[in-house]
């Protein structure tokens, strides 16, 4: 992983993507770029009412993503190391999981035309966890719209995330299975996958942390 590089940190709902970009951010001296989920106006209203609301909070999210990156490569910040708790090209596995068919085809036509104006990553890290363990993560986090979300609806979204990098080739992709262990409270492990980062170089790579082992 060269030096002023950016890095990605992503996986499914609750698997603790924004805390191990944070730990890494002090990590690197890096600058940090958060998602701003609780900004989106139909997030609550989609947990509610999906099929009314899937379109309007996806397209939210969609252009809050991309003003977002297009900020940073314009101000050219990427020679400074960045570390961010989001991929751009994720948002597709949102929308190929709720939107309708005509609603799909029309979000492409749009993401499309906005990925390709932006900058990739360096490198994506890519956390897995159980389906049990990222329902424990959310209710730990006591978000109140996330009470809504339901194991089978977790469920999908971590399958859509496993069949989405299965396929990814965009960049190098680091996998760590974080099930059993928590960087916070671990900084073994922590400081074994930074480690791990720091020597990553093209391709893919599989990681299983050393509280899993």
């Amino acid at each position: 992983m060269k030096s002023g590089g950016y890095i990605v940190v992503e996986g499914p709902i609750g698997v603790g993507k924004t805390t191990l970009a944070r730990i890494l951010a002090d990590e690197f001296g890096a600058r940090l770029v958060l998602e701003q989920v609780d900004e989106n106006p139909f997030l609550r209203r989609f947990y509610d009412d999906p099929e009314q609301y899937a379109f309007q909070a996806q397209l939210f999210f969609l252009l809050t993503r991309y003003r977002q990156q297009q900020a940073l490569a314009q101000q050219e910040l990427f020679r400074q190391t960045i570390v961010s708790d989001y991929l751009f090209a994720k948002d597709q596995i949102f929308a190929q999981t709720n939107l309708s068919v005509d609603e799909l085809a029309l979000y492409r036509q749009l993401f499309q035309l906005l990925d390709a104006r932006l900058p990739k990553p360096d490198l994506v890290v890519y956390l897995q966890a159980r389906t049990d363990v990222l329902l424990a993560r959310l209710r730990k986090r006591a978000r109140e719209y996330e009470r809504r979300i339901t194991p089978e609806y977790l469920q999908r979204i971590a399958e859509a995330y496993k069949e989405f990098f299965f396929q990814y080739e965009e960049t190098p992709l680091l996998v760590v299975n974080c099930s059993e262990i928590d960087f916070v409270a671990n900084s073994e492990d922590t400081v074994d996958l930074i480690r791990e980062i720091h020597s990553m170089g093209q391709g893919v790579q599989h990681y299983i942390p050393l509280g899993s082992r």
